[in-house]
C-alpha cells in the first residue's frame, strides 16, 4: 500500500502548491467563493463590509493584506514543495520519522487553511478542495500505519 499512499500524499501537497503559488504571486486573481477574488471575499466575509470601500478609503491597509498573503502563499510553496519531496522519499521508503512529519504538517498546513475559511466565512467549492486533499493525507496514513504485532 506504501507505493500508492506516497503519491496520494504527493498530490495531496501538489494541491496546496497549485494554491499557495497564485496566492504569492497574485493574490487579487486568486478565486474564492462564487467567483470573487478570495481576499476581497475573506475581508468582506469577515469584516461584512466591501474590498471597494477598503481599497479606496484605506489603500496602503489594502496593500500590507496583500503582502501579508503573498507571504502565506510563499509559505504554502515551500511546504507543499518540502512535503512532495519528503513523500517521494523517506516516507516511500517507511521511515518513521517521514510518516510522522507528513502527518502532522499537512494536518496543520490543511487545517489553518480550513481555519481562515471559516474564520472569514469563505467557503465556496474551491476550498472544499481542502477537505479532499486532508482527507487523501488521513488515508494514505491510516493504509500505511505499523500496527504492533501481536506476540
Amino acid at each position: 500500500m506504501r507505493r500508492f499512499a506516497w503519491f496520494l500524499i504527493v498530490i495531496a501537497d501538489f494541491g496546496l502548491l497549485a494554491w499557495g503559488l497564485p496566492a504569492a504571486v497574485a493574490p487579487d486573481y486568486l478565486l474564492g467563493p462564487g467567483g470573487a477574488p478570495i481576499l476581497a471575499a475573506g475581508y468582506e466575509g469577515f469584516t461584512g463590509r466591501s474590498w471597494a470601500e477598503l481599497t479606496a478609503t484605506l489603500p496602503q491597509a489594502a496593500e500590507f493584506m496583500r503582502v501579508l498573503f503573498r507571504v502565506y502563499g510563499a509559505y504554502v510553496v515551500a511546504f507543499g514543495l518540502l512535503a512532495m519531496a519528503v513523500a517521494a522519499t523517506a516516507f516511500r521508503r517507511g521511515d518513521r520519522w517521514a510518516w510522522w512529519a507528513l502527518l502532522v504538517g499537512n494536518t496543520l498546513a490543511y487545517g489553518s487553511a480550513m481555519l481562515y475559511d471559516w474564520n472569514v466565512r469563505a467557503i465556496g467549492p474551491f476550498e472544499m478542495l481542502e477537505y479532499l486533499g486532508l482527507a487523501a493525507i488521513v488515508v494514505a496514513h491510516a493504509v500505511t500505519v505499523r500496527r504492533p504485532s501481536v506476540a
